[in-house]
């Protein structure tokens, strides 16, 4: 190119180059990491690096846009100063040192999520405290950062003749450095109007091979960008009549009466059999606890004893799943009943995460204390305002004496801890006579997986065994603990999972990653059972309201799942793009762009193949998250406490 005849597009193209060079090397090195996983033939091996320099060379179009539109104005006397060639090695290690800390992060990054830089890591920069307290605890940050530097620093000098000959070349005039910028500028806007984050435009195959294709700072920037999808512009539609129909027939009860005037407004008046029963709740969420985990779903390392055992004496549910894979879309799920709406959860959409028609607000209504009791800082993943903001009284690291906490690290107090406020909170509410509606949120079974010692064989930070059977003993002592206290039985305890621990997999949505448990446990109420059908967290608020007998107005997209007359079970699982919906033996999903398919055999073979709005099991999966896409942005969620008139309910 005659343009690298001249110093600066030379010193830009070096530095350009070497992102390239260490964009390569982490591919290749994440594509050996996962080699069975990936499944790739020579044809894909072809694509996928092909498919990746596009993805590398438009990330570095944008990136090379300010430092080119620099170089390429910078004055020839500046250029040619000792301190502007000086700053100008700097800048190539500092340069260095960000590629290979981009590396290191991308590799982090993907051991802990099997994928590129996403939401969680736009999170994980905003909430950055918990963060960076997790990574020092986590690995040996310090002596990396300098091996870094020191690698940066060596490269530099490796590279001293080629940096040398580039600064020494000619100063490019400044009508072609204009015309050269242009170019730059034009190409990043095209990029821009092509390249997305599903590029390529098919939205099958190997979710491995599509990872490692992709480039993590350009993922990174563009879910930063794109921390909401509007399902009506990205996804395939339905006449609202017909999604009204379809989403009526999913949610309808014996008795239940719909008030709403909008076609897709699911708000209904539901009459649960039987006299009120006003029992005290305590809804325990697990920090990534996955099905899998537990003995007495086949694990066989005696990871779970206490819980294997409260299985036996619970109303257990053997298939039930979550909805999303971070904890913001467990307690929205479980909060909210609502299905995983494309982009961010609702937990975190600042401005419009509160007013809604919670589980707090409904037991709120029956005269109960709703406390939100929070392991953390309830600032992190914005719960403490989205609790605050739906009738949830908040109690978290941040409210707790340091006395009171006897272990605590980056995610906040130890699960210990947590529980020893829950039982003060509710010790409090019954001798003021009250009931208590407690949902906690724990954080020890996370990494840096650490936690008091002596109390398990496992030592602290060892990894993720030892957090699940930390988690595990801390529950078994809670349970103990509260079965001493005079509301032991008047009160129904619930153990539910957030999320799994891990979603990665050769598929968009693999179903059998979103496994969780739950447990409905109150002995002195409730004769232990097993619920075998397919079930969703989005069921878990209205089968508790069911199972207390309580009459409400209803602004929930689950439904009572041990009511006689429920519909066949199903699963609503995504993830931010991805909306899917399981039936027991076929998934459904939705992507951007319109895309539909299915996988027939879900939890076997899993044949995906294309599908069509012709299909009933992709209407019924267009109707839940279109309906639940048009209830947000209408606030057809929103709590109305008026709206309960005494005709139509038995007892009341």
């Amino acid at each position: 190119m005659p343009q690298l005849r001249y110093a600066q597009p030379r010193y830009l193209s070096l530095l350009l180059g070497s992102w390239l060079l260490v964009f390569f090397i982490t591919r290749s090195v994440l594509l050996l990491s996962h080699l069975a996983d990936a499944d790739v033939g020579a044809l894909d091996l072809l694509r996928l690096y092909a498919i990746g320099l596009v993805y590398d060379l438009s990330f570095l179009l944008y990136a090379a846009l300010p430092l080119a539109l620099y170089l390429l104005l910078c004055p020839n006397r500046l250029w040619r100063s000792l301190a502007h060639r000086a700053a100008l090695y700097a800048l190539t290690s500092i340069s260095l040192f960000a590629m290979l800390f981009t590396a290191v992060a991308e590799w982090l990054f993907w051991d802990e999520f099997g994928v590129r830089f996403n939401f969680i890591a736009v999170d994980y920069l905003v909430y950055s405290e918990e963060v960076i307290n997790n990574i020092l605890e986590s690995y040996p940050i310090y002596p990396l950062l300098a091996l870094l530097a020191v690698l940066a620093i060596g490269v530099t000098v490796a590279l001293m003749r080629p940096l040398a000959s580039a600064l020494n070349a000619e100063p490019q005039p400044k009508p072609k450095a204009l015309l050269f910028f242009g170019s730059l500028a034009l190409a990043a806007c095209t990029v821009s109007l092509v390249i997305g984050q599903d590029f390529p435009l098919g939205m099958g195959g190997n979710v491995y091979q599509r990872e490692l294709a992709s480039n993590g700072p350009f993922q990174f920037f563009a879910a930063f960008r794109n921390n909401e999808l509007d399902y009506q512009q990205f996804y395939t539609t339905l006449p609202e009549h017909a999604v009204g129909s379809l989403l009526r027939d999913e949610v309808r009860e014996a008795n239940a009466r719909f008030i709403g005037s909008d076609p897709q407004d699911i708000r209904r008046l539901i009459d649960n059999p039987g006299q009120p029963k006003p029992l005290n709740v305590v809804l325990v969420t697990i920090e990534s606890l996955s099905a899998k985990y537990l003995g007495s779903f086949g694990d066989t390392r005696g990871l779970t004893p206490n819980l294997d055992e409260l299985r036996q004496r619970s109303l257990s549910f053997s298939n039930f799943y979550a909805t999303g894979t971070r904890t913001d879309r467990g307690l929205e799920a479980i909060t909210l009943s609502i299905p995983p709406t494309p982009g961010r959860s609702i937990v975190k959409r600042i401005g419009r995460e509160s007013g809604y028609g919670s589980l707090g607000q409904q037991f709120n209504a029956l005269g109960y204390d709703s406390v939100f009791i929070y392991g953390g800082r309830g600032y992190f993943d914005n719960m403490n305002a989205f609790f605050g903001g739906n009738g949830y009284r908040i109690v978290d690291q941040s409210s707790v004496a340091e006395s009171d906490m006897a272990f605590k690290n980056a995610w906040g107090m130890s699960d210990e801890d947590i529980y020893q406020q829950t039982l003060k909170v509710a010790d409090a509410d019954h001798a003021q006579g009250k009931p208590f509606f407690l949902q906690l949120m724990t954080t020890s079974n996370h990494r840096p997986y650490t936690y008091p010692e002596g109390r398990i064989d496992i030592p602290s930070g060892d990894g993720r065994e030892g957090a699940v059977k930390y988690t595990d003993y801390a529950i078994g002592q809670f349970l103990q603990q509260a079965q001493e206290k005079p509301w032991f039985n008047q009160t129904v305890f619930v153990f539910v999972a957030d999320h799994t621990a891990g979603s990665a997999g050769h598929e968009d949505l693999p179903v059998a990653n979103y496994h969780i448990p739950l447990f409905i446990y109150a002995p002195a109420l409730f004769e232990p059972r097993e619920f075998s059908e397919v079930a969703s967290q989005i069921d878990l608020a209205p089968t508790l309201l069911g199972l207390l007998n309580v009459d409400y107005s209803s602004t929930f997209f689950g439904r009572n799942v041990l009511r006689e007359d429920r519909a066949p079970g199903r699963a609503l699982i995504g993830n931010y793009q991805h909306l899917g919906l399981f039936d027991g033996t076929d998934l459904a999903i939705l992507s951007p762009r319109r895309g539909m398919r299915r996988h027939d055999d879900a939890l076997g073979r899993s044949h995906e193949s294309s599908s069509s709005i012709s299909d009933s099991l992709l209407r019924r999966d267009i109707a839940y998250y279109q309906g639940a896409s048009h209830a947000f942005q209408k606030r057809l969620i929103a709590w109305h406490p008026t709206s309960l008139p005494d005709e139509g309910l038995s007892k009341r």
